[in-house]
């Protein structure tokens, strides 16, 4: 509310010193000069009200006629109303929308940098969302779906989920978070994660894991193994419900099964890259089978 007083009577010409300084000290300041010198531009209509009496006056002479009814011209009155409602919502934009949200959707991923140029890879069907304005003071965001992330030493940097919440201050992991799973792995560093009641810190090559709100034992995997990064998703005794779900994420195809049991175990992977080859890295180990009808994948057993 502070800025909003001060860009009004900044505007008005009625600002402090005080008031002008902080202003001034804004990242949007330049754009908040250029919406004041255009605003300078519009001039509203000037009304001479006795001139305009005596000419309606002059005019009722000459043709006798009373009581005719002036229209009033409103077009040029909505013009200039409209280009202030743009010049000030122009104004609330860029100086009042601090959040910052970034998505993907299936079969595409993202790289990009966050305030303190701290690196994140966002995974396909995924969303991240923090405060810009916020951010130096603290380094927190909120993730829907996989990323992973480099960051910066610095103050503590926060990745909350609706599952779990992953603590760092400067490391290489990746959080992953789909309906009913939620799983950290550390490249690099030490992480801490929270969930519910437990806290646990996991070093290089450990991996923390929570299955339909239970964890899961936590597990070591190897670092140098490829990932989605390298555009292969791999698995670790993972039910079936899981790989499927995320090669309906990577390929966007609907995915259907026929008396298949989606709680069976299975650990291996699959390539992004081809869908006839990721699903025979999946399928052929649990002697099941496949057929793709446009963008509907059916999984059924050999014998049905």
């Amino acid at each position: 509310m502070e800025e909003k007083k001060d860009i009004l009577k900044w505007l008005n010409r009625e600002a402090s010193d005080e008031e002008f300084t902080r202003l001034k000290e804004k990242d949007a300041f330049k754009t908040l000069e250029k919406i004041a010198h255009y605003s300078a531009q519009i001039e509203t209509p000037k009304v001479d009200v006795e001139k305009a009496l005596a000419e309606l006056k002059l005019k009722m002479q000459n043709t006798g006629k009373k009581g005719k009814v002036v229209q009033f011209n409103y077009k040029k009155l909505y013009k200039y109303a409209a280009a202030v409602v743009v010049l000030l919502t122009t104004s609330y934009f860029f100086l009042f929308n601090t959040n910052a949200n970034i998505k993907t959707e299936f079969a595409q991923t993202k790289n990009f940098n966050l305030p303190d140029n701290s690196e994140v890879v966002l995974n396909a069907n995924s969303k991240i969302s923090y405060s810009k304005k916020d951010w130096k003071d603290s380094r927190s965001l909120t993730l829907k779906g996989e990323a992973y992330f480099k960051v910066q030493k610095g103050k503590k940097f926060t990745v909350n989920t609706d599952i779990g919440e992953v603590t760092v201050l400067g490391t290489q992991f990746n959080v992953k978070e789909r309906e009913n799973y939620f799983e950290v792995k550390t490249y690099e560093g030490l992480v801490s994660v929270a969930y519910k009641n437990t806290v646990v810190k996991l070093p290089k090559g450990t991996i923390f894991k929570v299955v339909n709100g239970k964890i899961d034992s936590t597990h070591t995997f190897d670092i140098n193994e490829k990932n989605w990064l390298q555009k292969e998703s791999n698995f670790k005794s993972t039910a079936l419900r899981f790989v499927l779900e995320e090669l309906e994420h990577q390929f966007d195809y609907t995915i259907e099964t026929k008396e298949v049991d989606l709680d069976i175990l299975y650990s291996g992977g699959f390539t992004h890259t081809d869908i006839n080859i990721a699903l025979q890295s999946v399928t052929i180990p649990l002697q099941l089978s496949y057929k793709i009808e446009g963008k509907k994948i059916t999984i059924f057993n050999y014998d049905k």
